[in-house]
């Protein structure tokens, strides 16, 4: 959390975090409303420990090269770090590894056409295994690629990042009662949460059942 900037940590409860993380990252009414102001840091789950929220995404315009700093500083503290961005409503997928303090490979398919402006390293050798099974080149640029071959692997691609998760490390999509779990998870200040005064905990609204 320090590497991070983050601040103010409330323990609160996965259900609570869910809701707090889905009310910032959709969208609240209300005029101070601030998108990027607070993540959920969970405990640790099978030796990893997450942290979610718009905040953290590799891929957005307004973050990408702060995430790639941190994740950057990250790994080099700890070995590993990883970030990740995943619309499960069809927004697309986007991952950013890290290793010892290197960017191995940053790397999204959302539908925007300046995606491939954020393409960094080599092909992880899941996206290397997911091309092999449609008969596509392992290696590709993206703007010498057959545009039907291009087609394909976007669709593929567009949902990738919890299976690249959860093969390198722990998906949130993928936890289950069996997943190890050490510590206690909370709902932290990001340093644009800081900067706009948002209060720590729970926002004024939290939408009820909206998933």
């Amino acid at each position: 959390m320090e590497i991070m900037g983050l601040a103010h940590p409330r323990p609160v409860t996965f259900a609570l975090a869910n809701d707090v993380v889905d009310s910032d990252s959709h969208g609240a009414t209300d005029e101070d409303f601030v998108p990027l102001a607070r993540v959920f840091v969970t405990p640790e789950l099978d030796g990893w420990t997450l942290v979610i929220g718009r905040w953290c995404s590799p891929v957005i315009d307004e973050r990408s090269e702060d995430v790639l700093q941190l994740c950057t500083a990250l790994s080099a503290r700890y070995g590993q770090a990883q970030a990740y961005y995943y619309g499960a409503q069809a927004d697309g997928s986007g991952w950013l590894v890290a290793q010892d303090g290197v960017v191995v490979r940053r790397y999204c398919e959302t539908g925007d056409g300046e995606d491939e402006l954020l393409t960094l390293g080599e092909p992880l050798p899941l996206e290397r295994a997911r091309r092999a099974e449609l008969g596509l080149s392992p290696e590709w640029d993206a703007a010498e690629e057959d545009e039907d071959d291009e087609d394909e692997w976007k669709w593929v691609a567009h949902d990738l990042a919890p299976e690249i998760a959860k093969a390198l490390g722990v998906s949130p999509l993928a936890l289950t009662p069996s997943t190890s779990v050490r510590g206690i998870g909370v709902l932290a200040l990001t340093p644009y949460g800081v900067a706009h005064g948002v209060p720590p905990g729970a926002p004024s609204q939290v939408p009820c059942g909206e998933a």
